[in-house]
């Protein structure tokens, strides 16, 4: 249901709004029950949240602050101190609790633990040691931000399965079109 194309929670949970700069970007935690399966699908949660509306309206306030910091930081723009204390707020919360069982581990959160999670790793993100590595995808319909762990830190897209066949293909396109190739804006040389 949900996409996770980053490998990083904060990350994908950031996109969880598809298409920001479009003028009806796409929602995907429409109701408490979609933040729910956003949290199991990512792995924090092995048991239902059991999420409330204002717990949703608290995920979308967090998703917005951490993009807000993230944005800032790609741009080297000084931090805002309102997003940072949502941020510094949720992550004050216990995060998810693993237990174990004669079965194995599972793991264990309200809505209220899991945002305290992502917050978390948020957090991680920001103030560690690739937060330099910050990138946008370079499909301009995409706005999902990743980490440029590559080799020679040359990746464009937030996932070659999906954003990177899409632009390769139209950059097909286009050649057999005679168009010069379509590629991500990179600034003058």
């Amino acid at each position: 249901m949900h996409a996770f194309p980053c490998g990083n929670l904060a990350l994908d949970f950031v996109g969880t709004l598809k298409s920001r700069r479009d003028e009806a970007p796409a929602e995907m935690l429409t109701s408490p029950r979609m933040l729910d399966a956003w949290l199991t699908e990512a792995g924090i949660t092995d048991v239902d949240p059991g999420t409330r509306p204002a717990d949703l309206a608290g995920a979308l306030a967090l998703r917005e602050a951490i993009y807000s910091l993230i944005s800032a930081r790609m741009a080297q723009y000084e931090l805002d101190s309102a997003a940072i204390e949502i941020v510094n707020r949720a992550a004050r919360f216990p995060p998810a609790v693993p237990e174990l069982s004669l079965t194995g581990r599972t793991d264990k959160a309200d809505a209220i633990q899991g945002l305290s999670t992502v917050a978390r790793v948020a957090i991680d993100i920001l103030s560690g040691p690739h937060a330099h590595l910050l990138k946008e995808c370079g499909r301009p319909e995409c706005t999902q931000v990743y980490l440029d762990l590559s080799r020679g830190f040359r990746r464009e897209w937030c996932a070659m399965e999906t954003c990177g066949n899409k632009m390769k293909a139209a950059a097909y396109r286009a050649r057999k079109r005679g168009n010069p190739p379509l590629s991500p804006a990179r600034g003058p040389a």
